[in-house]
C-alpha cells in the first residue's frame, strides 16, 4: 500500500508543484489540506479544492480555523500593539503557526504516515511548520520537496509545464499569502535591497479618492464598532475595517527584518486593517493608561511579537504574557476617530471615560489647578538632587 501524506496546500506554485511531485516522483497518496486563516473566500476555496483534485490529491480537506486564530493570537497582537521592527503586523508569521496545528491534527485524524508543506529552505515558514508538526506529532515524518530540492519558482514552473499543468504562471511570479491579520507579497523585487514593488503586484488597489472619516470602538481593548455599527463577532469587524480602508491603499509597506535563520529578509504587504487598528488602539492606550503601564506593557509585547515571529507560539511562558496582556485591557474602552486619504491616514483623537487628560487637575500647556507654583519649584529641587550631587563631585575631580 502507498504511504498516505498531509499536504498543506494553498493552491499556489510551491504546494501546486508538491501534489504532483509526491505522488508522481515519490509514489504517496498525496491528501491536501487548507488551513484557512480569514484570506480566502468559499469561491476561492472551492477553485482551491478543484486544482488539488486537479494535481493528483486523492482527498482535499478545508479546514477553518479564522476564529480560533483571532481568538489565540489576534487579540492579543492588538492588545500588545505588536508591530515588527515597529513596522509589520506579523501577518503570515502569526498564522502560519495555527495552520500548522490544523493541519497536523488532521494528519492525526486520518492516520496519515507522513505531513508535507512546501516552503523553501531560505525561510521562517519552514522552521514555523516543522518546529509545530514535531512539537505536537514527532512520530509523523515531514517531506519538504521544495526545500529538500533546493528549488527556484522558474524550476517548479518548468516542472509544471512539463507534466501539462495548466495555470496562470504570470500571477506566480509573485508570492501572495493572505489572511484575516493582512496579505505578504514577495517577488524578485524583494530579493534587493534597492528595490520595492511595483503597484500591481499589490492584490488590492486603490479605488476611493477625496477623505472619509472612520471611527472604531474599543472594548477592554478589542474592537467593538466600527462607524458606530457594533459587531459582536470580532472577525467581521477586521473585515469591515479592511473593506473601507483597503479601497485606499492605506497599510502598504516593505518588512525588512532578521529571519529565525539568521539572515536578513525583506517581504513587501498590506495590511489595512491591521494598520489602522493597532495604531488607533495604541493611540487609545496612551490617553487611558499610566506611563509605567505602558512601559511595562511595551516590554511584554516587544517580547510576544518575538517569539510569536520566531515559532515559539506553544512556549508556555507565552500564555503567560497573554494573561498579562489581557489584565492590562481593563479601561482601554473608547472611540477613536481616523480621517481616510488616499495612501495615508490621520488619527484625530479619542473619547473615552478613562480618559487620564482630565482639566480638573491641569490643561497642558495652559493652567495648573491641583498644584501651586511653590508645589513646583521644591518638587524639581529635589528631582535634580541626585544629577546635581553627580556634576558637582565631577567638577571637583576635575580641577584636581
Amino acid at each position: 500500500m502507498k504511504e498516505k501524506v498531509v499536504l498543506a496546500f494553498s493552491g499556489g506554485l510551491d504546494t501546486s508543484f508538491c501534489v504532483k511531485y509526491l505522488a508522481e516522483e515519490l509514489g504517496y497518496e498525496v491528501y491536501t489540506a487548507i488551513a484557512n486563516t480569514g484570506g480566502f473566500s468559499r469561491e476561492e476555496l472551492k477553485a482551491i479544492e478543484k486544482r488539488a483534485y486537479e494535481l493528483g490529491a486523492v482527498s482535499h480537506a478545508t479546514l477553518d480555523v479564522t476564529q480560533e486564530y483571532y481568538d489565540k493570537s489576534i487579540r492579543y497582537m492588538v492588545f500588545g500593539n505588536v508591530l515588527r521592527n515597529g513596522t509589520y503586523p506579523i501577518s503570515v508569521s502569526s498564522e502560519r503557526v495555527f495552520q500548522a496545528i490544523a493541519i497536523i491534527n488532521y494528519a492525526k485524524s486520518i492516520g496519515a504516515d507522513c505531513v508535507a508543506h512546501g516552503s523553501t529552505g531560505a525561510g521562517n515558514d519552514q522552521v514555523r511548520f516543522d518546529l509545530t508538526f514535531e512539537v505536537l506529532a514527532p512520530d509523523i515524518k515531514i517531506i519538504t520537496p521544495t526545500r529538500d530540492l533546493v528549488l527556484t519558482r522558474e524550476a517548479e514552473i518548468e516542472y509544471l509545464r512539463n507534466h501539462g499543468v495548466e495555470a496562470d504562471y504570470k500571477k506566480m511570479e509573485y508570492s501572495i499569502n493572505k489572511g484575516l491579520w493582512g496579505t505578504s507579497i514577495g517577488g524578485k523585487e524583494t530579493l534587493k535591497s534597492d528595490q520595492t514593488l511595483p503597484e500591481e503586484a499589490y492584490p488590492s488597489q486603490m479605488t476611493a479618492t477625496g477623505t472619509e472619516t472612520l471611527t472604531l470602538d474599543f472594548e477592554k481593548g478589542e474592537l467593538a464598532a466600527v462607524n458606530g455599527k457594533p459587531f459582536g463577532n470580532k472577525v467581521d469587524a477586521i473585515v469591515k475595517v479592511e473593506e473601507i480602508a483597503s479601497q485606499y491603499a492605506i497599510g502598504r509597506d516593505m518588512h525588512i527584518g532578521d529571519t529565525i535563520i539568521g539572515i536578513k529578509g525583506r517581504v513587501g504587504f498590506e495590511a489595512a486593517a491591521p494598520i489602522l487598528i493597532i495604531n488607533a488602539h495604541k493611540m487609545l492606550e496612551k490617553h487611558v493608561l499610566t506611563k509605567w503601564q505602558q512601559y511595562w506593557k511595551d516590554q511584554i509585547s516587544t517580547t510576544y511579537g518575538m517569539f510569536l515571529h520566531e515559532a515559539q507560539y506553544l512556549e508556555p511562558v507565552m500564555r503567560e504574557m497573554e494573561s498579562y496582556l489581557e489584565t492590562s485591557q481593563r479601561n482601554v474602552t473608547g472611540r477613536v476617530i481616523i480621517e481616510l486619504k488616499p495612501y495615508h491616514y490621520t488619527l484625530v483623537g479619542v473619547d473615552s471615560p478613562f480618559d487620564l487628560m482630565k482639566s480638573d487637575f491641569g490643561e497642558y500647556g495652559e493652567i495648573n489647578k491641583a498644584w501651586t507654583a511653590e508645589d513646583v519649584k521644591g518638587f524639581t529641587r529635589i528631582l535634580g538632587n541626585q544629577t546635581k550631587i553627580y556634576y558637582s563631585v565631577q567638577s571637583k575631580n576635575e580641577k584636581q
